[in-house]
């Protein structure tokens, strides 16, 4: 065997070692064990093992192409480091497709775990719930998975996963140390308003929007309005969709350390932790104007105190808060083009949830079990948060509740999924048979 024969024969076994690897990529649906209601939603598992089974399918046609070559006239012809070369470059993209099978590994291996599964379950489908807007974007599905740290991120569908492709569902990554509390919901949502935005475009329209609207105005304040955009967006959507569940979510979120809460990172796009409530609370007094914003922010400040910070940042801090008014009108009477003329307040704030409503949602929840079948889960949070926020319910029972019902739409997304696939012609709550979690103070019968 001459030496570019044996160059050839190598590199021809080390590529079909590598399809012997690629096929022990099996369907999830092979491999993962968790009880069907911590799964992924029907269209999550369809989109994820669409996408994964076109990139095998793709590598494995260039691992064959290469073999052929390897045996034609060309490739025995070829210099074994140009062999070599095009071998590489193949090897290169199987680590691309492992790395790409693994973001949606880790997330679907959690699913498995005691109690946690079927919580994320539940979490999708607050998510979904959260993220829809009929009539103005097909949602794509999505998926929660946990991880440790104090925040939460998002790998937003339809955009670029590391190696190539777009990523056919969204991965919200939600912090561990917030399961389970309504607070939860203020991490979740701001997370699926980036989703949203994205949909909507939000951001390169409030931009555009922001240069012309900071004309005559604070130019320092509004230029950090327009650098944060992106992340008030998201806090927006919080607000819109959970009340004050999203402010006092928020301030979990950020009550760190004196020297962080007042600091503003020269790149970071999230507002300074200190101000972000005082815009967080003033969103919701624009959208669901009641007196409990202004003692949510009163509360930050006393928890924050003013007194003590550099010259420069009480300077920041009071240009910011002078400009805060007019920049929170600004963003609700938005009319981005998307939205068809509508603005975001028009768009996102609805009448159920407003504070008064809400403390009636509640009570309505407590007394009648089959309300939670009707309620979105979303608007379920709300109502909990606030119930929270006016001390209708501790915060064990809060646990106690959420813990149930995360279970109950889980269950209720599975049973659902299943009657579909059956092609079942009942509607939800007579499909599902489910009776639904007592809230604390309430008896199932």
């Amino acid at each position: 065997m001459t030496v570019s024969s044996f160059a050839s024969w190598m590199i021809g076994q080390e590529a079909r070692a590598l399809l012997t690897r690629l096929d022990r990529l099996r369907s999830f649906a092979l491999q993962e064990t968790m009880v069907p209601a911590a799964a992924f939603s029907v269209e999550a598992q369809a989109a994820i093992e669409s996408y994964l089974v076109v990139r095998r399918r793709a590598l494995r046609t260039r691992v064959h192409d290469l073999l052929a070559w390897l045996d034609g006239a060309e490739g025995r012809a070829a210099p074994p480091a140009y062999a070599q070369k095009r071998f590489v470059l193949i090897r290169l993209q199987f680590n691309v497709v492992l790395n790409q099978f693994d973001i949606f590994s880790e997330a679907m291996s959690q699913r498995s775990e005691v109690n946690h599964g079927v919580w994320l379950s539940g979490l999708d489908a607050v998510s979904e719930d959260a993220l829809a807007l009929p009539g103005y974007y097909q949602a794509p599905p999505v998926i929660c998975y946990l991880a440790r740290g104090p925040g939460a991120a998002i790998r937003r569908a339809r955009t670029r996963l590391p190696g190539g492709g777009n990523n056919p569902v969204s991965i919200i990554r939600i912090p561990r140390e917030r399961m389970i509390g309504s607070g939860i919901a203020s991490s979740l949502v701001h997370e699926v308003g980036h989703q949203a935005a994205a949909l909507l475009d939000l951001v390169p329209s409030l931009r555009g929007a922001l240069r012309g609207a900071a004309a005559g105005r604070d130019v320092e304040a509004w230029s950090l309005w327009e650098r944060w955009i992106s992340e008030i967006v998201a806090d927006l959507w919080s607000v819109s969709r959970l009340g004050v569940t999203s402010t006092l979510g928020l301030i979990g979120v950020v009550s760190l350390p004196r020297p962080f809460v007042f600091r503003v990172g020269p790149r970071d796009p999230h507002p300074m932790p200190w101000i972000r409530v005082k815009l967080s609370s003033a969103i919701g007094q624009a959208l669901y104007p009641h007196p409990q914003w202004t003692r949510v922010s009163r509360f930050w400040e006393e928890l924050y105190p003013l007194h003590g910070v550099s010259d420069d940042t009480r300077r920041i801090v009071q240009r910011l808060e002078a400009s805060l008014p007019h920049f929170v009108n600004f963003l609700v009477t938005h009319r981005p083009d998307r939205l068809r003329g509508r603005s975001l307040a028009e768009v996102l704030a609805t009448r159920e949830r407003q504070p008064a409503q809400l403390k009636a949602l509640y009570g309505e929840l407590r007394a009648h079990q089959a309300r939670l079948r009707q309620t979105r889960p979303s608007l379920v949070f709300a109502a909990l948060g606030q119930a929270r926020a006016d001390g209708r319910i501790t915060p064990e029972e809060e646990s106690e509740a959420l813990d149930e019902l995360l279970k109950y739409w889980a269950l209720r997304s599975t049973l659902d999924a299943s009657a579909i696939r059956a092609s079942l012609s009942r509607a939800r709550t007579s499909t599902t048979g489910l009776v639904a979690p007592a809230l604390p103070g309430e008896r199932n019968t």
